[in-house]
């Protein structure tokens, strides 16, 4: 269009200041758009990389630490679920307080926790699903009744993830402690992160605080890493175990930081004649490079519920600190099952009751019809390179009458006694092994086979396939209100 009566110059001028005025005019309306929105970046190493990334506020997330997000949690997961098959899909939890009950997760997909969020475990029952007691235990643990869904859960899935850059989950657990201590539970505790039946499991990269009881637990799966975790729980909450792999195969925990008011680590597979007949070993296990803290248990706890079996178990790099005992076997008649070729090396333990303890005589039982003829067999069990110091006992190994614990090799071991340690600091009772550069020297039942003999009790030369698994780098950017 002309502009009449206007010289060049004038018309030239009007035209560009129009387009300034257009371009500032875009510029707020994008302003506008972009108003409130956060584009954040991260990375991390994963077992799978996904395809499509959303953010929990994108379904009504809401991280004051007051409002409910159950809901917005599990309409997050479901809806994202239609890309399981397109790359999977991750869910990005941004910083603040998220609170929550029990949610599900899916196939092919990741959970993702900023540094500074958090998700805090509802104290409204309500928002906890009752389920069955699990097959291989036949009751719960604190009630004989079912058991409430863990905060985070899944069942027959594959490739799942949950990690972040040292996210925090917070079990909010006094209010469960009370409660159970006040004998008014009618169902068993909730776990923190729990996933059944399933494969290809990643959890890493977490703070764990404060769990109503166990705080992960991958049970009936397979192909499972457990990396970079830190787990705190005050030392006299009852049953806060840290990591408790319970009749799986191939696992892998490692660079974990644990303090706990039971086991840092418990592995399991089983209750007495449910664990028998479910029969659902756990074996081939690597822990490595672990820390722990727990007064009142052990650094490494194989059973006590270990009737399905334990085998293939390999523990290195382990350090304990003000713990009861740095490896602990725990069983009993009616248990049936095994614990077998246990290989643990280069333990630092620091303060302990007890370096080493076996113990057949574990009174807990799931009911009154467990065969007392089930006789446990525990073989095989090798330690070696251990340094401790203030130790009040060096070991105390209970074997069963008529049903000895065999083939126990401990060697190239130092243990420094406790000013006011134990006068006799070996106690052996139906057990049979060697030991070999063993100081304090053992007891009778464990001769020692001189320095020739002090490279026995070493790990298997194949590693295994747990460990041949290797982590993708994914780089992720996500734009979320």
């Amino acid at each position: 269009m002309e502009l009449l009566g206007l010289s060049p110059m004038r018309i030239l001028v009007t035209k560009i200041a129009t387009v300034l005025i257009l371009v500032a005019i875009s510029g707020l309306r994008g302003a506008e758009a972009r108003k409130g929105r956060t584009l954040e970046s991260f990375e991390y190493t994963a077992i799978s990389c996904r395809e499509h990334t959303a953010s929990i506020t994108d379904f009504g997330g809401v991280g004051d630490g007051k409002t409910s997000n159950t809901k917005a949690f599990q309409d997050a997961v479901n809806r994202l679920s239609q890309y399981a098959s397109d790359g999977g899909a991750q869910l990005y939890v941004p910083a603040g307080q998220w609170l929550t009950g029990s949610f599900s997760l899916t196939s092919h997909f990741t959970l993702y926790l900023h540094k500074d969020a958090v998700l805090l475990a509802s104290q409204d029952m309500s928002e906890w699903p009752v389920l069955k007691p699990l097959p291989s235990y036949g009751r719960g643990r604190d009630a004989a009744g079912g058991r409430f869904t863990s905060l985070i859960f899944g069942t027959n899935l594959t490739d799942v993830i949950v990690t972040g850059a040292n996210g925090t989950i917070d079990g909010q657990g006094a209010f469960w402690w009370q409660n159970f201590h006040k004998g008014k539970l009618k169902y068993t505790r909730p776990y923190l992160i729990e996933f059944m039946y399933s494969d290809n499991i990643q959890i890493s990269n977490l703070t764990l605080l404060n769990s109503p009881t166990w705080n992960v637990h991958p049970v009936y799966s397979s192909n499972i890493l457990v990396q970079g975790v830190t787990i705190i729980a005050p030392i006299t909450s009852p049953n806060t175990d840290g990591i408790n792999p319970d009749s799986c195969t191939n696992v892998r925990i490692e660079d974990c930081y644990i303090v706990s008011g039971d086991d840092c680590i418990a592995v399991k597979s089983g209750w007495d004649e449910y664990g028998i007949s479910f029969g659902m070993p756990t074996k081939q296990l690597v822990i490595r490079r672990l820390t722990c803290i727990s007064p009142y248990s052990a650094a490494i706890a194989l059973g006590s519920e270990m009737s399905g079996g334990i085998q293939d178990v390999r523990a290195e790099d382990i350090t304990a600190v003000h713990t009861e005992s740095g490896v602990r076997i725990k069983t009993a008649r009616g248990r049936g099952g095994f614990v077998k070729d246990i290989y643990v090396k280069r333990m630092t333990l620091h303060t302990m009751k007890w370096v080493f303890w076996m113990t057949g005589n574990y009174k807990a039982h799931a009911d009154n019809h467990y065969d007392p003829n089930a006789l446990p067999v525990i073989q095989g069990i090798n330690y070696r390179d251990v340094v401790a110091d203030n130790a009040s006992m060096a070991a105390r190994l209970e074997g069963i009458e008529g049903d000895p614990f065999t083939q126990i090799c401990i060697s190239n071991v130092t243990i420094g006694l406790a000013a006011k340690a134990k006068k006799v600091p070996w106690t052996c009772t139906d057990i049979e092994g060697i030991t070999s550069g063993v100081s304090p020297r053992p007891c009778d039942l464990l001769p020692d086979q001189g320095p020739k003999k002090i490279t026995a009790c070493d790990f298997p030369p194949e590693p295994l396939s747990i460990d041949r698994v290797v982590l993708k780098s994914c780089t992720y950017r996500v734009n979320y209100v």
